[in-house]
């Protein structure tokens, strides 16, 4: 996955994300809050972007998948370790309500890792729906301040997405990339293919 050799362009978008961390760590360490805020805002809109590009030029692949769950997931953990140093006593009011969300989370990635060996990479309807919010909620708290509506809507709606993301990996027997939803892969080929 991180071999360059025949990466597309949506993959550099992807790998972008990946190679921004270090840089957004050490802006975290320099107390850079509004660089730092910036930075995020383009790892974020990258992620807008490749998968954008992938569907335009048909270039999707399993690798650029698998690349572009990478890029988010550490995406996700900076902005959230970002939020916990520059907005340290919103998340001590809030640590209950964000372990009690997170558990399922992590949960969800061991059960992934030991059935498929890796990552999922569903990029659901919901998970793409739960990763903007959560996109706008860490920008909009690190731009201005947190905003506790949009706080309750992120925690509801990624609950709501780990859940879904969990029944599939029970729905699949072997990982698939692209399941547009849980109602969808009652359809989808490749699941009933596993059971026959």
């Amino acid at each position: 996955m991180l071999t360059f050799k025949n990466y597309n362009i949506a993959d550099w978008f992807s790998f972008y994300r990946v190679a921004a961390a270090p840089l957004l760590i050490l802006l975290i360490w320099l107390d850079e809050r509004l660089i730092f805020t910036w930075l995020l805002l383009i790892s974020y809109s990258t992620d807008a972007i490749d998968g954008f590009i992938a569907r335009k030029l048909k270039i999707t692949s399993a690798r650029g998948s698998q690349l572009d769950s990478l890029g988010d997931q550490i995406t996700f953990a900076i902005g959230l370790f970002g939020l916990f140093i520059f907005e340290n006593d919103f998340i001590n009011e809030n640590l209950v309500i964000i372990i009690a969300a997170f558990s399922p989370y992590i949960i969800q990635m061991i059960i992934a890792y030991f059935k498929y060996g890796k990552a999922t990479a569903f990029h659901t309807y919901l998970a793409k729906t739960s990763a903007v919010i959560q996109s706008v909620f860490i920008l909009w708290s690190l731009f201005f301040s947190p905003e506790y509506i949009l706080f309750y809507i992120m925690i509801g709606v990624g609950i709501i997405e780990t859940i879904e993301e969990v029944a599939l990996i029970f729905m699949y027997d072997d990982w698939v990339s692209d399941v547009k939803s849980i109602f969808w892969a009652f359809k989808d080929k490749r699941r009933l293919k596993d059971k026959l």
